[in-house]
């Protein structure tokens, strides 16, 4: 009975800890994915970050970011939404790293109001990069003649079944360098005041938590259940925010029924994308 009355007093008179909503991201960043194989983008953190933000009484929100980076596009989008609902629902954001937050995963934790990483985290990693593979010779040893035709000289610009040419070279240089540009602009206007004077800070390099405190990228050292129960007391409970389901307990949204075909589809995309993933990964030693 007495839990009963309990929830008949209003919040204020109730000596229970806050709830902190907590939304992981976890893994690489790349547009699209499938139920092959999930990836952090816009269109899956979206329903979860909404859900979080819209829980009544927590002031703030605990974002965990474990990831090597891949699309600026996607990176950035989610930073926006992220700040978005943050000024919409009057909410402190708190990103803690986990493993790694590099490149674009570095982009996303700048939606934090505070970064608190573990000393032996990765961060930073503030750069642009591109790869790809070529084939020219290949296709000559098998006997396999490349046809393409096109209307507008460029094209075919990156082709990797023909040879490299300086001028695409030259041009995919550029949009690197817009889009680093855009990059460094975020961490200077979101780390304003708390960034290190350090010619190595936008070179594309990373660190290690403990370093990335003395250059300013994060703000403290810590764990996540300790830092909240810190600053919001001991009785404080933490509640991880998941994506719904559906009748069959399917996760909501980007899961229907696929032909024998499509899943074989998905099945090729999916490894694909697993082999990405990993390459994102190693690069950080992981």
């Amino acid at each position: 009975m007495a839990g009963f009355w309990k929830k008949l007093l209003p919040k204020r008179f109730r000596k229970e800890g806050v709830t902190i909503p907590v939304v992981r991201l976890q893994g690489a960043i790349i547009s699209g994915g499938g139920q092959f194989r999930p990836t952090l983008n816009l269109a899956n953190v979206a329903p979860v970050l909404e859900k979080a933000f819209a829980m009544k009484g927590s002031p703030a929100v605990a974002i965990a970011i474990n990831s090597p980076g891949g699309s600026p596009v996607q990176s950035r989008l989610i930073f926006t939404r992220i700040r978005e609902l943050a000024r919409e629902k009057q909410k402190k954001v708190l990103v803690f790293v986990e493993d790694v937050a590099a490149s674009g995963g570095y982009m996303i934790a700048l939606a934090g109001d505070e970064i608190i990483a573990d000393a032996t985290s990765i961060v930073g990693s503030i750069g642009v990069v591109s790869g790809g593979f070529g084939f020219p010779e290949l296709l000559k040893k098998i006997g396999v003649e490349r046809r393409v035709y096109t209307a507008g000289e460029n094209k075919v610009i990156l082709d990797p079944f023909q040879p490299e040419k300086e001028k695409d070279i030259e041009y995919l240089k550029s949009l690197q360098l817009e889009i680093h540009q855009v990059f460094i602009s975020m961490v200077r206007e979101r780390r304003a005041g708390k960034l290190k004077d350090d010619a190595t800070v936008f070179s594309g390099l990373f660190w290690s938590g403990t370093r990335g405190l003395e250059l300013g990228l994060v703000d403290g050292l810590g764990d996540m259940r300790q830092e909240l129960k810190r600053r919001y007391g001991q009785k404080t409970k933490l509640e991880l925010v998941t994506a719904g389901r559906g009748l069959l307990g399917r996760r909501i949204p980007g899961v229907s029924p696929v032909s024998l075909e499509g899943a074989a589809s998905g099945l090729a995309t999916g490894l694909v994308e697993a082999a990405e993933e990993r390459a994102l990964w190693t690069r950080f030693g992981l």
